[in-house]
This record gives structure tokens, sequence and C-alpha cells, in this order.
């Protein structure tokens, strides 16, 4: 079909800038367009393939569950899903049930109703969600009143629930809203993703599990882009001495179909009764399938630990690249394949050099206006490292 960008423009509402390139097929680590062209896909679409694309565990796994069912509803049995419950409680509680649901979006919203039936059920004063500045939650209307990025949540029509903001890092303050306003739940990313990819000190983090347990809250990790082994553990709280009683969850875990939901530990598995929530797809088969193939790869077959070697290379050639061209580039944060590289450039200046690197086959993101964000799949090889390195090293000498 000719021009694919006017058909886009025409039919498809604005919401999203692309970029300009129309994908035909993809396999591996790369992108290939309607020209022929291949790219190397350090985004993963949206942090979303995990395992590149078209991994051949994957595709087995979408025939044989595609040829047993594709969509149940929820009023069944659904064997897949049950199984992948099982598995991702198995690997964060000691005891906890999990809620399914289609998207990152939809966990943050089942975590709101899941705050409210808790603070029904405390009856102790509490009320209200606290959260970071300049976080990021998604944007349906419960999750956008969580998201503090004033671009994302504009003038839309906020909800009366209490929402508590407090600054990245800074214990005083957090103590001193816990204490003093009474919220019910803390809600963080570990790592801030759409942010700027910023670590959570492990100190605020530490900081968090113990208010939480001293005011009786609800402690909440977002892993929506940190989780599924993106950052060297299945879940990034993992690598910290905390213990969340929420995690929230989408994004890689199904393998490049669309499947989220929330894990509940003791404290709150039981919270939910049937009518409180629910929603027609969700637990999708095929992709619960998919998630069980993932962990599979992942946990049993080594990738989650391959994927951290490479990561380590990965940031040993990127950090020696900022280094080397301390004017470009100022510093790194992150961890594993979740990489924020800052910037020295203006926001115009880095989307041209997000574009000069699409024209040489590499594909980069960039957020929050002047960072290049990586998000690369755990499949990635030393070989394209050096590629990446290569291309943007005789871009920035020859510009």
């Amino acid at each position: 079909m000719d021009n694919w960008a006017t058909l886009d423009q025409t039919y498809i509402m604005s919401t999203v800038t692309r970029l300009p390139i129309t994908i035909d097929r993809a396999e591996g680590n790369y992108l290939y367009d309607i020209d022929g062209n291949r790219y190397l896909d350090l985004f993963t679409g949206l942090a979303v393939n995990i395992l590149g694309h078209t991994h051949p565990r994957l595709m087995e796994t979408l025939v044989e569950q595609g040829n047993r069912f594709l969509h149940i509803s929820n009023l069944f049995h659904n064997p897949p899903a049950i199984q992948l419950a099982k598995r991702l409680v198995e690997h964060t509680f000691t005891k906890g049930k999990v809620f399914f649901c289609n998207s990152g979006a939809e966990a943050t919203e089942a975590t709101i109703k899941l705050i409210s039936k808790w603070t029904d059920l405390k009856q102790n004063g509490r009320h209200g969600i606290v959260v970071i500045q300049n976080s990021f939650h998604g944007r349906t209307l419960g999750a956008l009143r969580l998201t503090r990025q004033p671009g994302v949540y504009q003038n839309f029509p906020q909800l009366s629930f209490p929402v508590f903001e407090v600054p990245l890092n800074d214990t005083e303050e957090l103590a001193n809203i816990c204490r003093e306003k009474k919220p019910a739940a803390i809600l963080v990313e570990p790592i801030m993703g759409a942010g700027g990819v910023i670590c959570l000190a492990p100190a605020y983090l530490k900081m968090i599990n113990q208010i939480c347990r001293e005011e009786d809250m609800l402690f909440c990790v977002d892993e929506i882009q940190t989780g599924v082994g993106r950052t060297g553990t299945l879940f990034a709280y993992q690598d910290y001495d905390i213990h969340p009683d929420v995690i929230l969850f989408a994004k890689g875990i199904g393998g490049g179909l669309p499947i989220g939901g929330i894990i509940g530990n003791e404290r709150t598995a039981d919270l939910f009764k049937p009518g409180d929530h629910g929603t027609t797809f969700a637990p999708s088969p095929l992709s619960a399938a998919l998630g069980n193939t993932v962990l599979d790869l992942l946990l049993d077959d080594g990738l989650m630990k391959t994927g951290r070697e490479t990561a380590h290379y990965l940031w040993r050639e990127l950090e020696k690249l900022c280094k080397e061209f301390p004017h470009i580039f100022n510093y790194m944060d992150g961890k594993g394949m979740m990489i924020g590289i800052r910037t020295h450039l203006t926001a115009n200046e880095v989307n041209h050099f997000q574009r000069q690197l699409l024209e040489r086959g590499i594909l980069v993101n960039v957020t929050a206006q002047t960072i290049i964000r990586l998000l690369p799949p755990l499949t990635l090889q030393h070989r394209e490292v050096d590629s990446l390195i290569e291309n943007v090293r005789e871009l920035i000498k020859t510009s």
C-alpha cells in the first residue's frame, strides 16, 4: 500500500509522534522496514520484546496454544494463566496471589482499587497514595492521577482520592508526609523510566520499606518496565533488602503480546472478592502461555544470566564512550538492560542524534527530552554492542 505515513495520519488519532520508518517484519534483535533496511532494536517496543523478535520458542508456543484456544473469558479455569500465576508468586512471595489484566495502566488501576479495599478494611484513618515527583504509572484516569508529569496529566479530569507527591530520594519529606498526612500506601518505580531512567537510592527504598511497616501502609512497586529480567533479576526490587506488598507487572512478561497484572503478598492477596474487579480479555490464554515460555527461557535456560553478562559489557563500553566524548555525554543511570545516558545536548539536538542513528540502522529512544534511553533485549550480542559503539563514535567524529 502506498504512503503508509499519510494513511496513518488520515485514519489513526494523533497521540504519538512516529519515527519515519514503516516496519515490515522483525527477527532476532532487528526490525526490517518495507524498503528492506535493517535496524538494531535497542528500544524493544517500549521495553516489551525482552527476548527480541520472533524467538523460536515463543513462536512454538504461539502455534501450540493458538491451536488449543485463544479466548475463554475468566469464567473458566485457565491452565496457562494458573501456571503463570503460580510461578510469579513462587519467585516473589512465600504466599500470594495474582490478578491479571491487559496492560501496565490497568495494573495501576487494579492497585488503586486494591489500596481502596485495604483502606476500607483497616479503618485506621489512613487515605491516599504517595508517589514520587516525575514518576510515570500510566495514562488512564486513575493511573494518570499517580503520574506526576505535567506534560502527561495536563487538564484531564482528576479523580478525588488523595495523592501525595514527594521529591525523589528525600527521606525526610517522605517520613513527614507518611506520618502527618497519613496515606494508606506508597507506589514507586525502583528505577524511574519515562522520568529519565533514574535509580531510586537503596537507602531510600529501605526507608520506604521501614515506614510502610511502622505506619501499617502498603508498599507497592511498579515493575512494569523494570521487571522480567530487564535489570538483571526477575524484578528490580529483588536486588535490595525490601519487601513490597504489591508488585505491578506487564510489558516483557507477554513475550510481545499484551498482559499485565499485580502480585499481592499475604497482606493483600485476598482483598479482592468476586465482583470487586474484572476484565473481559485477561488473563489471555495465549499471552499467559507466552509468559510461561518467557520464564522458561529466563530462569531455566539461563537467558537472564547471559543477558546480565552482556549488560555488563554494554555498560563498560558505553562508559568508555562517555569519557571519550564528555562534551556530548554527561553520565549514565539505570541498571542491566535499562540505561539512561544524560547528554549536554538540547532536545532538538538529541532528536537529531536519534534520527542520525536511525539512518545508520540503530534504533534508540529519547526520554525526558535530552536523555538517550536504551532498553535492549536480553538476547543482545557483543558484536551488536560493538556496532552501536562504533556507529556512535563515527557519527560524533563526522558531525
